[in-house]
């Protein structure tokens, strides 16, 4: 490896130091929107947990099978 002058040195450090605050920003970042991706998706399927019951519930009124239980898909 070739010696780097004061002024490469100085250039390469300060890059290091700045590409490094901005890997941990964009972590930082990365992390936010998955936490809010997780939150969603529990959303959804709360509500699609409610759904289902309400569905089952609706089928055993009517006296019919449940196909989406038949399916797999509860």
């Amino acid at each position: 490896m070739s010696v780097l002058t004061d002024q490469q040195r100085k250039f390469y450090e300060e890059t290091r130091k700045v590409t490094k605050q901005e890997i941990a920003d964009l972590e930082n970042q990365i992390q936010e929107e998955l936490q809010r991706v997780k939150q969603r998706i529990a959303e959804l399927q709360a509500a699609q947990k409610a759904a289902r019951q309400m569905y089952d519930a609706a089928c055993q009124r009517l006296g019919v099978p449940n196909d989406m239980e038949e399916q797999g898909t509860e």
